[in-house]
């Protein structure tokens, strides 16, 4: 699913919507008053946005773990693992699953710690503790009220914001923006802050954690360089901005839905475009997750990793919490 444009709007077709999205925020609200949470005996965290997707909730689960890694716990990541076949608890494979089994997210996680998809949360941080997960890291489920959450970190995107403020399906935001706030331990606002977002808090908002994508040094190579650019990400914008920071030369830039499944005949278009233009057909790590082995042998990757502006900010809060 790629966003409606009228969702960063402040009129036009929301406007009309607006009736849905009470309606809908209604429902979210009941839902949370009348489900008694499961809490894990031990300490679950759990990254969410408002927004619908984009906004860099992976990147953040990805360095919560090398940072409690590095510290020598024991973490497990759980994820929904959206776009994947299988409603879990599964313990992610690389050998024996792909992305159309437990999604494109699930992998990258894998890569840091044990991962569990599962569908039901609950069912799934069950498992995890079996399987000797000390902490959980929750990549998403912060609108899930099923398992109790120690620790959550909202994060919103600063080149995004809240769109046009409304709540789906006349806007982007899974529930309103007091509510989300409410729950949430801190803010991770992913720079830059074009829109304004740090001012748009306020006062009263929690903490605010600020951090940025930086290029993995492997990324360095493309700099100076002509690139075809492709993504099927929340927003693909954001991954050609990327390139163009880190000095790239784009000649094509191609968008796709959010998890998009990419067929063979689509990887081929995009790598014959590239050479005709004597470019490098690049993609993001979420992208060559999903591309088959032939296909990954044919396309380039500009990994980029999450970046603390204060990590004495998130260290505080981890050792707060494990303290506890």
């Amino acid at each position: 699913m790629r966003a409606p444009e009228f969702w960063s709007d402040a009129g036009g077709a929301g406007r009309w919507l607006a009736p849905l999205a009470l309606l809908h925020g209604a429902a979210s609200r009941c839902r949370r008053r009348w489900t008694t949470p499961w809490r894990a005996p031990v300490p679950v965290i759990c990254v969410g946005n408002l927004v619908a997707g984009g906004a860099g909730k992976t990147p953040v689960a990805l360095a919560l773990g090398l940072l409690l890694r590095e510290s020598g716990h024991d973490l497990h990541y759980l994820s929904r693992g959206h776009g994947g076949r299988l409603r879990g608890p599964v313990l992610v494979d690389s050998a024996h699953h792909d992305a159309r089994d437990v999604g494109d997210e699930a992998f990258l996680l894998a890569e840091i710690a044990p991962c569990w998809i599962a569908r039901d949360r609950v069912a799934g941080a069950r498992a995890a503790i079996v399987a000797g997960a000390r902490i959980i890291v929750m990549d998403d489920g912060f609108q899930n009220p099923s398992l109790a959450k120690d620790l959550s970190l909202l994060v919103i995107d600063g080149g995004y914001g809240f769109g046009n403020g409304l709540v789906m399906p006349a806007g982007p935001l899974r529930e309103t923006r007091q509510d989300g706030l409410a729950r949430s331990d801190a803010v991770v606002l992913m720079e830059p802050d074009t829109c304004g977002v740090a001012q748009a808090l306020g006062q009263s908002a929690p903490p605010i954690l600020a951090a940025r994508l930086v290029p993995l040094p492997s990324a360095q190579r493309f700099s100076g360089r002509k690139v075809l650019a492709f993504a099927g990400i929340g927003r693909p914008e954001k991954f050609f901005a990327f390139l163009e920071d880190l000095g790239c030369i784009l000649v094509g830039r191609h968008g796709f839905d959010d998890h998009h499944c990419y067929r063979d005949d689509e990887i081929f278009q995009l790598v014959e475009a590239a050479h005709a233009a004597n470019a490098v057909p690049v993609t993001t790590a979420k992208d060559y997750a999903r591309l088959n082995l032939d296909s990954r042998a044919m396309v380039e990757v500009a990994g980029a990793a999450l970046e603390w502006r204060n990590p004495a900010q998130i260290e505080t809060l981890l050792a707060r919490l494990l303290d506890a």
